[in-house]
Parts: structure tokens; sequence; C-alpha cells
């Protein structure tokens, strides 16, 4: 499999961080970062030098009405040992509960199963993506970093992504897929930590696949819930 895809696109990888968000534009050779409090205004920030051909977030895009989204359980399959790193996509009516008491709630009365402390936790960048991505102007597609980073390696990783050995051996995918990081590790500032920007990364290596007509969606096709949007990960 060639890790090596079309580098004339530009395109932008975004990932979640306590800082708010942090994106990776890849154009050509170069890399930049960008790091913004909303992701309206980090995609603003990031194509004042040209708008992006696809723009890659690893947040869940398209919300399930009950039940599973089959992204997140083949996404689990795709990561192997890694799997907690895919949490389950809580239902629409979950996110829009006041608390996480009555979501957990509303989402066992829906899918037989609770909602996790941390994935309730998601839910403000959960619906800002949600509401943003329906007016974006741009192509926008759902990454998973993890899966992502399994297909670069040919096979699950089985080291974590905040261990120093996790670390270099994410550096270590990009670098043989052709991505430098010199131009985006400046990006590591307070709340914003060496793994999102190397999430960010992959998920804009993802975008470029997208962009090149290489890659491929889990499932596929995607599914489809009532907000119309064709939910699957990107790889």
């Amino acid at each position: 499999m060639s890790r090596h895809t079309d580098r004339t696109a530009r395109v932008l990888g975004v990932d979640a961080c306590r800082a708010g968000w942090v994106g990776v534009v890849l154009d050509g050779d170069r890399a930049t970062a960008h790091v913004a409090s909303g992701i309206a205004d980090l995609v603003e920030q990031a194509s004042v030098d040209g708008q992006p051909a696809v723009v890659g977030v690893d947040m869940p895009i398209g919300l399930p009405d009950h039940g599973p989204r089959q992204a997140d359980q083949l996404a689990r399959r795709a990561v192997g040992r890694l799997r907690s790193s895919v949490f389950t996509t809580p239902t629409r009516p979950a996110l829009e509960a006041p608390d996480h008491r009555t979501a957990s709630a509303r989402n066992r009365e829906l899918t037989g199963k609770g909602v996790s402390i941390q994935a309730f936790g998601l839910k403000p960048k959960l619906l800002e993506v949600d509401q943003w991505v329906r007016r974006a102007a741009v192509n926008v597609v759902e990454v998973h970093p993890e899966v992502s980073f399994a297909r670069l390696a040919g096979a699950p990783l089985d080291v974590g992504k905040r261990t120093h050995f996790g670390v270099a051996r994410r550096h270590e995918l990009l670098r043989e897929a052709g991505v430098t990081l010199e131009g985006v590790l400046g990006a590591v500032v307070r709340g914003v930590g060496v793994d999102d920007v190397l999430d960010a990364t992959v998920v804009a290596w993802s975008a470029r696949r997208v962009a090149a007509g290489c890659a491929v969606a889990i499932p596929d096709p995607p599914e489809v819930f009532s907000d119309s949007w064709p939910a699957a990960i990107w790889i």
C-alpha cells in the first residue's frame, strides 16, 4: 500500500484540544498549524492563504437517533487493542439533555446503554461541529486519528499516543508518509499537546487522500440518520 498521496491539494486536519481546536494545513510540501477556540474561526484562519479542498475533523459527524453508529463499531475493529480511543457517539436526544444523568437515561432507553461522562463532556464540541458543518462552504469529512495511523502502519498500533514510544512511532509514520512536522510542532503550547498536533496532522493526511480520490469510508456506503448527514469515518 502506498502511503504517499497527491500533494497538490490544500487540505486541513482538525482535532479538539483543551485550548479549543488545533488544525494542521498540508499544502504541497508545507505544513502549518493553527489554534483557535472555535472551529469556524480555526477554518477561517487556515483559509487565509487559500481555502482547503477538504477539511477532516476528528469528531463524530452525523448523530444517531438510536443504536450505535456503524462507523464507531468498525473503527474499534480497525484500531485493535486501542479500541478505547473510539467512544460510542451519544444519540442526538441524549446530547440534547441538560445534564449527564438525563443524557445517560435517554441514551439507555434508545440503545440499551448509557453515556460515559467522557463522551458527555464532548457535548459542546459535538454540537458545535454539528451546527458548523451544515453551513461550511467546504467539503468536510470525519476522520479518526487512530484509524488513520493504523492505515499508515498497515496494522493497528499497540502503544498509546501519549507515551514516549507512541509519540515517536506516530512521528515516524508521518515522516515515512512524506509529512514533515517541523512547521507544526510550534503549535504545542498551553492547551495543545504533542498528541493533539500529531492527531491533527494524520487527519490532514486522510483529508489529502479524500481530495485525491483514494480514501475509503467505513461504513461504505455511509449511514444516514434523521440529520441527513452521511455518517462515516474516512481513511
